[in-house]
């Protein structure tokens, strides 16, 4: 997800390109053939469990045979589908990145780049020796650091790591089509808010094994067993009192919270502890007049830890956060060590993933419009872009019936309704202008480099937008993702290529699963310009209420149901779903599924759908759609993900779904009462 906003921007799972989310150090494996996979069915009956009951639990019914053939992988928190798919994405990445990391007559601009910066990746020998020293510049001007006054030029030279705050650009929330500068919380190592000020047992555990954790990578950087373990402390109570500072999740779905326009004087008398000019010119916006602070209160309490703590804390906080941020990219023992307690603590995971996935996750990070289009090449089709965009327009088609059907919702509204359903952009397969890498400079053999100047490159381009009108064109995700994501202030929905592939899309398959899957995910990204966040904006992307009041009360009313209903779900142990962390996820699942049904019914009313493989065309729909979610999650996983995640588990984004739906009760012939088919049901959209 692209920084800043990001609780404005809705995705459709949890995974980023592969789900490789920490990174460590292993041992390269063989090179990986990049032919093209054999093509797997959306539909898979092996996958499904006959033996158990769809009424009684649909997940266990559609996937129990996958989940017992498909257990989660050492070097994984979870396992699924999905991820399964982005495996082989990765793999055809892989191929791409040695192919272009042997150089010769046949590289061009970009191929150069990405073999450069994969080949530079998987140099372990000079990584390992090279140990912390990369780090020593960044600590050198810590340690100059003279006075607190200081902070503001420190925070400018090392804000490509976020470091105390996020700085970012973004739409304007009053004037989509304008860029502003946009300043957030953050500065925390752990996850989440929360995990610092939850009083239960598992909380109190993890601080502890997160402040060791902290003391032995200040021990990797040359201090003392005795002075790390007090600067874990002083970044511990840092971190802590900006948590306390800080807004919920779930405060931060609602973009009204999120809006304060403040000029920089402004923003100077609430903060006068920290030298905002001086960061400005120092991040290369010596002129800023004004930007949105989307928390000022936690800029506030920002400002009296800075007068409160003393020099040496906020010295060892500046410590901190640059070996956290730059440990990936250095040598085994800070790798290890960051992957004990991010991998194994906090996700429940075995082992680290193999150095050539962490590589080419890195690739994507640092140059995923590069590495994307060379995969694009390769491995998406015109005729799939062609299938996806006929889908997608059949479904927005669905949803303006929808609109004009629905019987709570005044004819006022409905046209405002209709007026941004017409306005949504369509993005599919890859982005009509490639990104301009041609100012990153790669070296070979310089790893660590390469990251910094990667994450300097973004951040700088991200500065360069202030002021200057938004470029809808762009994208946030890179075409070899598997997810999608509807973004509001655009007003785009978003589909890469990566997540356009066999077994989630197939031209081979038959229509019923088709929709069920992929059908549900457009749907699900389009519903999300209508859910409890996506409903603030309007066509334009503006922040502004298009609503009359009856109707907002309605819906309101309409996503309570659907909150409460979730909100019962145990996801592990005592820990229940946040229904309104999740709401707008659950909105969309009910919501796009609907409509991907709607336009399944449209697109073969003419047809005459046999069973297959002893399934009607209903019940392969739903199977279809269950199936996206097979899959399992470690334990401490989910415990993390129960905090941190605004989509619901698997198993319910499945079971939580199909017990609104009546067409599904009716495909299993479920009697009123059983688990899938409750008296009450909840529907939106």
């Amino acid at each position: 997800m692209k920084a800043g906003r990001v609780s404005n921007v809705s995705g459709w799972v949890w995974v980023t390109l592969v789900g490789v989310l920490v990174l460590g150090c292993a041992e390269r494996g063989p090179a990986q053939n990049s032919a093209p996979k054999t093509e797997q069915p959306v539909l898979d009956v092996s996958a499904m469990d006959r033996t158990a009951d769809p009424c009684g639990d649909f997940f266990a019914y559609s996937c129990g045979g996958w989940i017992k053939s498909n257990p989660i992988p050492p070097d994984r928190s979870s396992w699924g589908v999905y991820y399964k798919v982005g495996e082989d994405n990765l793999a055809q990445l892989r191929g791409i990145l040695e192919d272009a990391a042997v150089g010769g007559s046949a590289r061009n601009a970009y191929t150069q780049k990405i073999g450069d910066y994969y080949a530079s990746c998987m140099d372990e020998k000079k990584i390992e020796g090279l140990g912390a020293t990369p780090l020593q510049p960044a600590l050198r001007q810590i340690d100059r650091l003279q006075d607190k006054v200081g902070l503001g030029e420190l925070a400018a030279q090392l804000a490509r790591n976020g470091i105390l705050f996020a700085f970012n650009s973004s739409p304007n929330l009053r004037d989509a089509n304008q860029a502003v500068a946009d300043l957030s919380q953050g500065g925390l190592g752990l996850p989440d808010r929360d995990f610092y000020l939850k009083q239960d047992a598992e909380s109190e555990k993890l601080r502890k094994a997160y402040a060791a954790h902290m003391a032995k990578m200040f021990v990797l950087l040359g201090d003392s067993t005795e002075k790390a373990a007090t600067e874990a402390a002083a970044v511990m109570q840092i971190e802590t009192a900006l948590a306390n500072g800080s807004l919920t999740r779930v405060e931060r779905r609602d973009p009204k919270k999120l809006d304060h326009t403040m000029t920089v004087a402004e923003l100077q008398k609430i903060t006068p502890a920290f030298e905002w000019q001086v960061y400005f010119k120092g991040v290369g916006l010596p002129s800023l007049a004004s930007l949105n602070v989307q928390e000022p209160d936690f800029f506030k309490n920002m400002n009296t830890l800075i007068d409160q703590q003393d020099l040496s804390a906020w010295k060892s906080y500046l410590r901190w956060h640059v070996v956290h941020a730059n440990a990936p990219n250095l040598s085994a023992a800070f790798v290890n060590e960051n992957f004990d307690f991010y991998g194994k603590t906090l996700s429940g995971r075995e082992q680290l993933a193999a150095r050539w996935k962490r590589c080419v996750n890195q690739v994507d990070d640092g140059l995923g419009e590069a590495l994307g289009q060379a995969y694009v090449e390769k491995y998406f089709s015109p005729e799939a872009k062609q299938q996806a965009r006929k889908m997608v327009l059949e479904i927005e088609a669905a949803m303006g019936h929808d609109i004009q059907s629905l019987t709570w919702m005044t004819p006022e509204t409905k046209k405002n309704a209709i007026v941004k359903l017409h306005a949504v952009a369509n993005k599919i397969g890859y982005p009509d202008k490639w990104r301009d890498y041609s100012s990153l400079t790669v070296v070979q053999g310089d790893a660590f480099g390469n990251a910094e100047r990667a994450r300097s490159f973004e951040f700088h381009r991200e500065m360069a937008k202030v002021g200057k009108p938004v470029d809808r064109g762009e994208w946030g995700m890179t075409p070899p993702t598997v997810n999608a994501e509807y973004d509001p202030q655009h007003n785009d929905i978003n589909f890469p290529a990566g997540v356009l592939q066999p077994p989630l899309f197939s031209a081979k398959s038959d229509a019923a699963p088709n929709y069920g899957n992929t059908g549900g995910t457009i749907g699900h990204e389009l519903t999300h310009g209508f859910d409890d966040e996506g409903r603030q904006f309007d066509a334009q992307g503006n922040l502004r209420d298009w609503w009359t009041a009856a109707d907002g009360k309605e819906f309101e009313e309409r996503a309570s149901c659907i909150s409460d209903q979730y909100s019962q779900y145990v996801i592990v142990d005592d820990v229940k779903i946040n229904g309104k962390l999740t709401l707008g996820e659950d909105v969309a699942d009910l919501g796009g599924l609907m409509l991907a049904y709607m336009a399944w019914k449209e697109d073969t009313k003419s047809q005459k759908l046999d069973p297959i493989d002893g399934l009607t065309p209903d019940q392969r729909f739903f199977v279809g759609y269950a199936q996206s979610w097979c899959g399992d999650t470690r334990d401490a996983e989910k415990r993390l993900r129960a905090t941190t995640d605004p989509h619901s588990p698997e198993k319910y984004r499945t079971n939580g779904v199909v017990t609104n739906m009546p067409e599904f009760q009716q495909a299993f012939q479920c009697k009123t009462g059983t688990p899938m088919a409750p008296a009450k049901r909840c529907r939106v959209w």
